[in-house]
Protein backbone atom coordinates (compact mmCIF):
# COMPACT_ATOMS: atom_id res chain seq x y z
CA UNK A 1 0.00 0.00 0.00
CA UNK A 2 2.88 1.96 0.69
CA UNK A 3 4.47 1.68 -2.38
CA UNK A 4 1.11 2.27 -4.12
CA UNK A 5 0.86 5.71 -1.93
CA UNK A 6 4.13 6.56 -3.44
CA UNK A 7 3.80 5.67 -7.09
CA UNK A 8 0.81 8.08 -6.94
CA UNK A 9 2.12 10.67 -5.51
CA UNK A 10 1.24 9.64 -1.93
CA UNK A 11 2.97 11.15 1.33
CA UNK A 12 4.91 8.95 3.34
CA UNK A 13 5.86 8.61 6.72
CA UNK A 14 9.37 10.81 7.40
CA UNK A 15 10.17 8.19 9.71
CA UNK A 16 9.42 5.36 7.61
CA UNK A 17 11.35 6.93 4.73
CA UNK A 18 14.20 7.04 6.99
CA UNK A 19 14.22 3.54 7.95
CA UNK A 20 14.08 2.43 4.35
CA UNK A 21 17.02 4.74 3.57
CA UNK A 22 19.01 4.03 5.97
CA UNK A 23 18.36 -0.17 5.51
CA UNK A 24 18.83 0.35 1.44
CA UNK A 25 22.44 2.19 2.09
CA UNK A 26 23.36 -1.15 4.59
CA UNK A 27 22.69 -3.06 1.58
CA UNK A 28 24.47 -1.63 -0.67
CA UNK A 29 27.60 -1.17 2.32
CA UNK A 30 27.49 -5.02 2.50
CA UNK A 31 27.90 -5.55 -1.56
CA UNK A 32 30.92 -3.19 -1.83
CA UNK A 33 32.49 -5.24 1.31
CA UNK A 34 31.94 -8.22 -0.44
CA UNK A 35 33.30 -6.46 -3.93
CA UNK A 36 36.53 -5.43 -1.77
CA UNK A 37 36.95 -8.55 -0.24
CA UNK A 38 36.97 -10.13 -4.11
CA UNK A 39 39.19 -7.51 -5.46
CA UNK A 40 41.81 -7.71 -2.49
CA UNK A 41 41.68 -11.86 -2.86
CA UNK A 42 42.25 -10.60 -7.48
CA UNK A 43 45.39 -8.47 -6.07
CA UNK A 44 46.97 -11.00 -3.83
CA UNK A 45 46.80 -13.85 -6.65
CA UNK A 46 48.14 -11.38 -9.05
CA UNK A 47 51.41 -10.66 -7.03
CA UNK A 48 51.96 -14.22 -6.53
CA UNK A 49 51.83 -14.54 -10.24
CA UNK A 50 53.92 -11.63 -11.06
CA UNK A 51 56.88 -13.08 -8.12
CA UNK A 52 56.59 -16.22 -9.81
CA UNK A 53 57.47 -15.49 -13.42
CA UNK A 54 59.47 -11.94 -12.64
CA UNK A 55 62.61 -13.70 -13.48
CA UNK A 56 61.45 -16.82 -16.06
CA UNK A 57 58.87 -14.79 -17.88
CA UNK A 58 58.99 -10.99 -17.53
CA UNK A 59 55.95 -10.22 -19.69
CA UNK A 60 54.12 -12.46 -17.97
CA UNK A 61 54.84 -10.79 -14.65
CA UNK A 62 54.00 -7.54 -15.78
CA UNK A 63 50.90 -8.06 -17.14
CA UNK A 64 50.29 -9.25 -13.62
CA UNK A 65 51.24 -6.41 -11.97
CA UNK A 66 49.21 -4.12 -14.32
CA UNK A 67 45.96 -6.05 -13.61
CA UNK A 68 47.19 -6.06 -9.61
CA UNK A 69 47.35 -1.69 -10.59
CA UNK A 70 43.90 -1.93 -11.92
CA UNK A 71 42.48 -3.72 -9.10
CA UNK A 72 44.37 -1.48 -6.42
CA UNK A 73 42.76 1.44 -8.48
CA UNK A 74 38.98 -0.16 -8.27
CA UNK A 75 39.45 -1.34 -4.86
CA UNK A 76 40.21 2.16 -4.00
CA UNK A 77 37.45 3.68 -5.65
CA UNK A 78 35.47 1.52 -3.85
CA UNK A 79 36.52 2.79 -0.68
CA UNK A 80 35.70 6.13 -1.44
CA UNK A 81 32.07 5.06 -2.08
CA UNK A 82 32.03 2.97 0.92
CA UNK A 83 32.94 6.00 3.09
CA UNK A 84 30.33 8.29 1.23
CA UNK A 85 27.79 5.86 2.08
CA UNK A 86 29.17 5.32 5.58
CA UNK A 87 28.82 8.68 6.25
CA UNK A 88 25.30 8.91 4.33
CA UNK A 89 23.87 6.25 7.11
CA UNK A 90 25.11 8.37 9.83
CA UNK A 91 23.93 11.17 8.92
CA UNK A 92 20.10 9.75 8.62
CA UNK A 93 20.58 8.04 11.70
CA UNK A 94 21.62 11.42 13.39
CA UNK A 95 18.57 13.19 11.60
CA UNK A 96 16.29 10.46 12.56
CA UNK A 97 17.58 10.50 15.91
CA UNK A 98 16.89 14.19 15.90
CA UNK A 99 13.46 13.61 14.73
CA UNK A 100 12.26 11.17 17.04
CA UNK A 101 13.75 13.15 19.86
CA UNK A 102 11.89 16.22 18.60
CA UNK A 103 8.70 14.10 18.31
CA UNK A 104 9.03 13.31 22.01
CA UNK A 105 9.51 16.62 23.30
CA UNK A 106 6.63 18.20 21.43
CA UNK A 107 3.93 14.93 23.23
CA UNK A 108 5.92 15.87 26.59
CA UNK A 109 5.11 19.43 26.01
CA UNK A 110 1.35 18.72 24.78
CA UNK A 111 1.04 16.83 28.16
CA UNK A 112 2.45 19.52 30.15
CA UNK A 113 -0.18 21.96 28.18
CA UNK A 114 -3.44 19.25 29.61
CA UNK A 115 -2.01 18.91 32.44
CA UNK A 116 -1.87 22.74 33.42
CA UNK A 117 -4.74 23.21 31.61
CA UNK A 118 -5.90 27.01 32.54
CA UNK A 119 -3.54 27.33 34.87
CA UNK A 120 -1.57 30.50 34.82
CA UNK A 121 1.30 32.40 37.29
CA UNK A 122 -1.41 34.67 38.75
CA UNK A 123 -3.63 31.52 39.68
CA UNK A 124 -0.30 30.14 41.18
CA UNK A 125 0.83 32.97 43.19
CA UNK A 126 -2.43 33.80 44.46
CA UNK A 127 -3.08 30.36 45.44
CA UNK A 128 0.40 30.34 47.00
CA UNK A 129 -0.67 33.68 48.86
CA UNK A 130 -3.70 31.84 50.07
CA UNK A 131 -1.83 28.97 51.67
CA UNK A 132 0.40 30.79 53.44
CA UNK A 133 -1.92 33.35 54.85
CA UNK A 134 -3.55 30.64 56.28
CA UNK A 135 -0.40 29.03 57.34
CA UNK A 136 -0.27 32.38 59.28
CA UNK A 137 -3.56 32.23 61.03
CA UNK A 138 -2.85 28.48 62.02
CA UNK A 139 -0.02 29.36 63.69
CA UNK A 140 -1.26 32.18 65.68
CA UNK A 141 -4.15 30.16 66.80
CA UNK A 142 -1.53 27.77 68.03
CA UNK A 143 0.02 29.93 69.80
CA UNK A 144 -3.44 31.50 71.91
CA UNK A 145 -4.19 27.77 72.39
CA UNK A 146 -0.65 27.32 74.14
CA UNK A 147 -0.30 30.71 76.04
CA UNK A 148 -0.76 31.07 79.58
CA UNK A 149 -4.45 31.79 80.64
CA UNK A 150 -3.46 35.59 82.26
CA UNK A 151 -3.87 36.91 85.78
CA UNK A 152 -5.87 33.27 86.86
CA UNK A 153 -2.18 31.83 86.13
CA UNK A 154 -0.16 34.10 88.30
CA UNK A 155 -2.86 34.15 91.10
CA UNK A 156 -3.12 30.22 91.32
CA UNK A 157 0.96 30.08 91.26
CA UNK A 158 1.00 32.95 93.98
CA UNK A 159 -1.32 30.87 96.12
CA UNK A 160 1.19 27.66 95.72
CA UNK A 161 3.74 29.82 96.86
CA UNK A 162 2.15 30.81 99.74
CA UNK A 163 1.49 27.73 100.55
CA UNK A 164 5.22 26.30 100.32
CA UNK A 165 6.87 29.29 102.28
CA UNK A 166 4.44 28.23 105.40
CA UNK A 167 5.40 24.36 104.71
CA UNK A 168 8.87 25.27 105.00
CA UNK A 169 8.39 27.69 108.61
CA UNK A 170 6.44 25.25 110.24
CA UNK A 171 9.50 22.93 109.43
CA UNK A 172 11.88 25.33 110.74
CA UNK A 173 9.53 25.99 114.28
CA UNK A 174 9.19 21.96 114.66
CA UNK A 175 12.90 21.32 114.20
CA UNK A 176 13.50 24.26 116.88
CA UNK A 177 11.11 22.65 119.32
CA UNK A 178 13.63 19.08 119.85
CA UNK A 179 16.60 21.42 120.25
CA UNK A 180 18.13 21.11 124.20
CA UNK A 181 18.35 23.70 126.52
CA UNK A 182 21.79 24.87 126.97
CA UNK A 183 22.93 26.16 130.60
CA UNK A 184 25.68 27.82 131.15
CA UNK A 185 29.04 26.86 133.22
CA UNK A 186 28.28 29.49 135.66
CA UNK A 187 24.54 28.58 136.59
CA UNK A 188 26.09 24.79 137.59
CA UNK A 189 28.69 26.86 139.79
CA UNK A 190 25.90 29.26 141.33
CA UNK A 191 23.33 26.17 141.74
CA UNK A 192 26.36 24.02 143.86
CA UNK A 193 27.14 26.76 146.23
CA UNK A 194 23.45 26.81 146.96
CA UNK A 195 23.04 22.94 147.75
CA UNK A 196 25.99 22.72 149.66
CA UNK A 197 25.38 24.57 152.79
CA UNK A 198 21.72 23.18 152.97
CA UNK A 199 23.66 19.13 152.37
CA UNK A 200 25.83 20.71 155.39
CA UNK A 201 22.94 21.44 157.51
CA UNK A 202 21.78 17.95 157.23
CA UNK A 203 24.63 16.56 158.52
CA UNK A 204 24.83 18.57 161.51
CA UNK A 205 21.04 17.74 162.65
CA UNK A 206 21.68 13.98 162.05
CA UNK A 207 25.13 14.31 164.31
CA UNK A 208 23.34 16.09 167.13
CA UNK A 209 20.34 13.70 166.98
CA UNK A 210 22.98 10.55 167.49
CA UNK A 211 24.55 12.32 170.12
CA UNK A 212 21.46 12.67 171.96
CA UNK A 213 20.76 8.96 171.80
CA UNK A 214 23.77 7.48 173.10
CA UNK A 215 23.66 10.15 176.24
CA UNK A 216 20.62 8.30 177.06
Amino acid sequence: MASFMSMFGGRKDPKQSAREAIVTLRQQLQMLEKKEEHLQKRIDEELVKAKANAVSNKAVATAALRRKKAHETELDRLAGTRLQLEMQVNTLESANLNAETMQAMKKAADALKVIHGKMTVEQVDTTMDSVREQKAVADEIADIISAPTGQEDMDELQEELGELEQEVLNERLAGAEHVPIHKPETSRAESSRHQAPAIEDDEEAELKQLQASMAM
